[in-house]
């Protein structure tokens, strides 16, 4: 029996680990992936974390989890399949077996939102991808597209344009969503073309991707780009769905906490990206680790289950 088992090893279950050991909490962190980070591992450069701009993400994922293997936090790969609450006791149920604890913090992240067109799924890997660090390079010199027009979007193309011998930034609507910064960056780029009012009809290719589709939303058009790649960054959708309705989540699957990150069920709480809130980034997700585990100290020691 763990005092606290924390799903989840991105920024918001390691900061939760950290915070949680130094409490004195007997805890376990489950993992699905052979790395901890989380998304954080696939973004090429993080420049809006206090005190480390320009940091490598990936280099930043190993300096978090460091901080936690230092304190003797101890970590299981495992993917978890479902949770039970059981009053004073909840059960993690996983493709390794079950584990109880006497709490819980919900940290799973999040993962990408599909374009759900013909062919994306059909050429998923070869050509569609959603992380541009993880396969850029294997498109330098080439020709590809990106979709959406969000900060990771922007940071896609821009990673993309520095190898890449020309990137089309693909959005639906008339003006980029993305960081300020970011656009003047992009708009900078003499190899960038942005296609505003545009949406990716169909992925187009027979072993690998060849053309997109797309649609020119105020008028109706058509037109095919030849590209070898298309990126998909259309934003993210929470992991959610193992809580089976155990916690109240909004229309788009995210929990509802607040600032304590507890969820209506008591011993269950929630930290990160699977959190609704208005802005979801490493600094926020870190922050709700630190409230979740000292919440769930909290709600540990009124039950005297730890001193």
């Amino acid at each position: 029996m763990y005092d606290l088992i924390i799903i989840g090893s991105g920024p918001a279950g390691l900061s939760a680990a950290v915070y949680a050991k130094r409490a004195g909490l007997e805890l376990l962190v489950l993992e699905k992936n052979p790395m901890s980070g989380g998304q954080v591992l696939n973004t090429y450069e993080v420049d809006n974390y206090l005190g480390m701009p320009g940091m490598d993400g990936f280099d930043m994922s190993v300096k978090f989890r460091e901080h936690a293997d230092k304190l003797g936090v101890e970590f299981r790969e495992a993917q978890v399949r479902a949770l039970e609450d059981r009053g004073d006791s909840k059960l993690v149920h996983t493709d390794g077996g079950d584990l109880e604890s006497r709490a819980i913090i919900f940290a799973a992240g999040a993962v990408h939102a599909l374009l759900e067109v013909p062919g994306e799924e059909r050429l998923a890997g070869k050509g569609v991808s959603y992380c541009a660090t993880c396969d850029g390079a294997f498109f330098r010199g080439k020709r590809v597209a990106v979709v959406g027009g969000g900060d990771v979007a922007l940071e896609d193309a821009i990673y993309l344009a520095r190898t890449c011998e020309k990137v089309y930034l693909i959005h639906r609507r008339d003006e980029l969503r993305g960081a300020f910064v970011l656009q003047e960056e992009l708009k900078g780029m003499t190899n960038v073309e942005i296609l505003y009012s545009h949406v990716t009809e169909e992925i187009l290719g027979e072993d690998h991707v060849e053309e997109i589709r797309i649609r020119d939303v105020k008028n109706g058009d058509t037109s095919l780009l030849e590209v070898a790649a298309v990126f998909i960054a259309v934003g993210i959708r929470p992991g959610t769905e193992m809580l089976g309705g155990l916690v109240d989540c909004d229309e788009n699957g995210y929990v509802q906490a607040g600032e304590d990150c507890a969820t209506k069920v008591p011993g269950i709480f929630v930290a990160g990206d699977v959190r609704r809130k208005p802005l979801r980034q490493i600094v926020t997700a870190v922050s709700d680790g630190a409230n979740a585990a000292v919440s769930a100290g909290n709600y540990c020691r009124s039950r005297k289950h730890i001193h």
